[in-house]
């Protein structure tokens, strides 16, 4: 059985990874790859800048939105669509520096008309909902059902597509997996069990796409995450592949920092992590877990 200060620790570490890659790749989103070769050889340092203009160590909609989905969780104890709804909505009113428009358009829908489910759409397969959902995850250790419940509704507040829930499931059981010490030969099943359901995800012939469709996305993190071996060269490759870099960077981040722990996140990287945003991860990681079925009975 795996020791219950080893998953805290490895939930904090994920917490962590998921910010520390959208600060990472914040610097390189929307950028080629030979555009970031040529400004920065091989980008790896967090030094902020991008198109946000941001100070080395903030963070975009990445990371805001999982702390608001944390903070939903934390606010009512469990899983509770609306809560998540209203903190999505404090947090689109505090004027982010960066929304996506499916996550504009789907909140706004909630503000306006009290919708919590946006209808079926084409064009809804993008990755805004997989890069916020780290909070269900951990909060859900130790359930399936509870995993998947959450982590799509949560999504279909703002993106309802298949390919969208496919993701959010699969990082979800990734984490889940991870957090209790899964090698990544574990990991890789995960992923199989997906591309044998929807092929579009195969990444084993990577092209280098790197944008905001959910396919190349989780495609980016997948070849990142199995062609390396630590979570500093995952996320440095995740991120030079520009395109959407924060998302890739975060939804790496989550998965690799399960699993490496705490041990594998670089110092450099969380000395320059924005102080506040490191101290409410701190802070909520453990408590998601001990909301956890797992930590009812192993806690």
């Amino acid at each position: 059985m795996t020791d219950a200060e080893e998953v805290r620790q490895r939930a904090l570490a994920s917490f962590l990874g998921l910010a520390l890659g959208d600060a990472l790749g914040a610097t390189t989103e929307f950028m080629m790859p030979g555009e970031i070769k040529a400004q920065y050889k091989v980008h790896r340092k967090i030094i902020g800048g991008g198109w946000l203009y941001l100070k080395p160590g903030h963070v975009t909609d990445d990371t805001e939105m999982s702390l608001a989905l944390s903070k939903a969780l934390l606010l009512a104890g469990g899983w509770d669509l609306k809560t998540a709804a209203d903190c999505f909505a404090d947090w689109l009113r505090s004027k982010p520096i960066d929304v996506g428009a499916s996550c504009r358009k789907g909140i706004r829908k909630y503000m306006l008309e009290g919708v919590m489910q946006v209808p079926p759409n084409e064009w809804d397969a993008g990755n805004g909902a997989v890069m916020r959902m780290l909070p269900a995850a951990i909060f859900s250790l130790g359930s399936q059902e509870l995993l998947d419940r959450s982590v799509v509704e949560q999504a279909h507040l703002t993106h309802n597509h298949p390919l969208s829930d496919a993701a959010c499931k699969t990082v979800g059981k990734m984490v889940h997996r991870a957090l209790l010490g899964a090698d990544r030969h574990r990991l890789h099943e995960e992923t199989r069990d997906l591309t044998s359901e929807h092929p579009k995800f195969r990444f084993n012939k990577y092209d280098g796409q790197a944008g905001g469709y959910v396919v190349e996305t989780l495609r980016t993190v997948f070849h990142y995450l199995f062609s390396t071996n630590s979570f500093e060269d995952c996320l440095v490759g995740v991120v030079n592949q520009g395109g959407d870099a924060d998302t890739t960077g975060a939804i790496a981040g989550m998965i690799a920092g399960a699993h490496y722990g705490m041990g594998g996140l670089p110092k450099a990287w969380l000395k320059k992590l924005h102080p506040p945003v490191r101290r409410e991860i701190e802070d909520a990681a453990p408590r998601l877990l001990q909301l956890s079925p797992w930590w009812a009975e192993n806690g």
